[in-house]
């Protein structure tokens, strides 16, 4: 779904918003970068030139990573109007057909933000906040129509990652989820649905990966390069192919429970407890793929072919990352069984 007319709006300036006007103004959307900030002419225009020199450098590594052609930058640079929300027509808001707000995480700010631009908007314009921290049930007490409004949780760089969590509010209606998400999908994004929750899918899991990172170092464990050697090449590479509850699957739920009840004990941490889900699958006998059931269900006939597409999405994965030598491996692939022996 594109707009059928009008320009898609973001409110703030910053880094987010940048992010955004650049992943639109690329797949061919007019967009118009509110600022927010009352700023003298001078200032103002020199956030402008900020702006658009740091759009014109990730366009030239879009360039480079031949996503783009480099003679298309000064068609989508012309596609982005700085304006500011003090100066600007308000009655060109209502041109716009969608409004994301992408302003610095205090309350306050959003409020006056949307209190500012929502009465100006149409009524059919969708409204969304790329927070990360505020429930879209309290967002949408400052929005006029909330039926419209949602959460949409971009991760930066906004225009190269594809993922976005969008929350909808208890009102938002069916059909506004529906658009986003389909607009969502007509520029490349893979949105996922997420119910109001602090933190939303991937803060929440982040947070404690990031945080238990800064432990080892503080604790001496291993040296910070040797801890993100290992996030990259262990960590990161499994979860770049296998999600999180699909790897739970793969190794199974009894691997996950005695290691959480190994590491809960001898650090005498609860941090590490094993969660009641996991718990319950245990006592179902649903412990993943070897069971035929976990958080998934595995069809008897289909999943060797799983396992090998599996491996090999890993196998192509490490070749573009230079971990593998193309003649690694490359026998044997055709009716290997034994895919589970990675999970350790």
């Amino acid at each position: 779904m594109k707009p059928s007319k009008g320009v898609i709006a973001i409110a703030g300036a910053g880094r987010m918003g940048r992010g955004i006007a650049l992943t639109f103004a690329y797949q061919g959307y007019q967009v118009k970068l509110l600022d927010i900030k009352n700023r003298d002419t001078e200032e103002f225009q020199q956030l402008k030139t900020t702006v658009f020199h740091e759009i014109k450098n990730q366009l030239d590594v879009l360039v480079l990573g031949d996503v783009i052609l480099r003679d298309s930058i000064p068609a989508i640079l012309d596609r982005i109007e700085v304006s500011s929300i003090h100066t600007d027509n308000e009655a060109s808001w209502k041109e716009s057909e969608i409004l994301f707000e992408a302003v610095p995480e205090a309350l306050e700010i959003k409020e006056e933000v949307f209190k500012c631009i929502c009465p100006h908007l149409s009524p059919t314009a969708m409204i969304a906040s790329t927070t990360s921290s505020f429930s879209a049930n309290e967002l949408a007490e400052f929005v006029t129509t909330k039926a419209r409004f949602m959460n949409t949780h971009w991760l930066n760089p906004a225009y190269l990652i594809p993922l976005v969590e969008v929350s909808p509010s208890n009102e938002t209606s069916k059909e506004s989820l529906q658009e986003m998400f389909s607009l969502l999908e007509s520029i490349g994004k893979v949105p996922v649905e997420c119910k109001p929750s602090p933190g939303f899918i991937v803060p929440r899991i982040q947070a404690l990966a990031m945080n238990e990172a800064s432990r080892l170092v503080e604790e001496g464990v291993a040296s910070v390069e040797d801890i993100d050697k290992a996030s990259k090449v262990g960590f990161g590479i499994r979860f770049a192919v296998l999600g999180l509850l699909e790897f739970i699957d793969w190794g199974g739920a009894d691997t996950l429970f005695h290691a959480s009840n190994y590491l809960q004990h001898s650090m005498e941490d609860d941090r590490f407890e094993t969660p009641e889900i996991i718990k319950k699958k245990m006592a179902d006998g649903e412990i993943g793929m070897k069971a035929r059931k976990g958080f998934y269900s595995f069809d008897e006939t289909t999943i060797n072919d799983y396992q090998i597409q599996t491996l090999q999405k890993f196998i192509d994965l490490m070749k573009h990352l230079g971990l593998m030598e193309d003649n690694q491996f490359h026998k044997g692939m055709t009716g290997f069984k034994e895919a589970d022996r990675i999970q350790n």
